[in-house]
């Protein structure tokens, strides 16, 4: 074993600090969806579970939740069908302006949320305008827009499980006489399919969690969980909105559990 030297000491509780910086407030949020006060007081006087029927009987959250799990859902399968041809492309195809390319659809990852909320809302506006076919405040509209969001993911991880892939299996096909429709499907897509797996599961953890994109697209009668949480958190102080963010809190980490089970997501990066 290692002598434990002032430096090596300092490292690892460095790294104990950090942790606990990320963990603790996810720890605490789920603590206090049990506390049976009405308002959220430190210590709690009991614990129930009342919290969590009183915010699936609240209309702005149940109906906030199906609307992001739907939308989740479908912003997710579009994000595959436009990233996975667009990442085996880039990663088996040489042609000019590949990398710009690259980077195009990596893009809204690189601009800040709210910047390009407003951006997406400007623009849906200048096509009504243009058009008369509305797209703002409609389901249509979010799914685009979570699209974007989903989209970036989706490459990074497709992308990702093509280069470590070993791209001889797929040159051993042609040569034997599939074309590159059968190539896919047969050889590429079982070698990729975990990839594929995590790829789902992160893009449905960016549009499920998203609000600043949401913020600005959602119409009237319409809303998704994170912007019902910020409304609610504008009048209310108890643990209701500790449930709701549980909840939210147990989905996004089996879904990035189950992605780092099929691939790593460091090495997306």
């Amino acid at each position: 074993m290692d002598r434990l030297t002032p430096g090596r000491i300092a490292f690892i509780t460095l790294v104990i600090c950090i942790f606990a910086f990320v963990v603790l407030p996810l720890v605490i949020i789920i603590w206090a969806a049990f506390f049976s006060d009405k308002i959220l007081t430190f210590p709690p006087s009991g614990y129930t579970l009342g919290w969590f029927t009183r915010a699936w009987a609240l209309s702005d959250f149940s109906s906030g939740f199906l609307m992001s799990l739907q939308l989740g859902l479908v912003a997710t399968l579009c994000s595959l069908l436009l990233g996975v041809p667009a990442s085996l492309a880039i990663e088996r195809s040489s042609f000019p302006g590949r990398e710009t390319v690259r980077q195009l659809l990596l893009s809204p990852m690189y601009v800040p949320a709210i910047v390009a909320g407003a951006a997406v809302y400007i623009y849906f506006v200048k096509v009504e305008i243009l058009t008369e076919v509305q797209i703002a405040a409609t389901f249509p509209g979010l799914v685009i827009a979570h699209t974007l969001v989903a989209l970036p993911w989706t490459m990074r991880l497709v992308c990702a499980s093509l280069a470590t892939a070993n791209a001889s299996s797929e040159e051993a096909a042609r040569s034997l006489g599939a074309n590159p429709v059968q190539t896919f499907f047969l050889v590429t897509l079982p070698i990729i399919r975990p990839g594929i797996i995590a790829a789902a599961m992160f893009s449905f953890v960016a549009s499920f969690s998203d609000l600043e994109k949401s913020l600005f697209l959602v119409g009237p009668g319409k809303t998704t969980l994170p912007i019902a949480i910020v409304n609610y958190l504008e009048w209310n102080l108890d643990s209701t909105i500790a449930a709701v963010a549980t909840v939210q809190i147990l989905i996004i980490g089996a879904a990035l559990l189950l992605s780092d089970r099929y691939v790593k997501l460091g090495k997306a990066f």
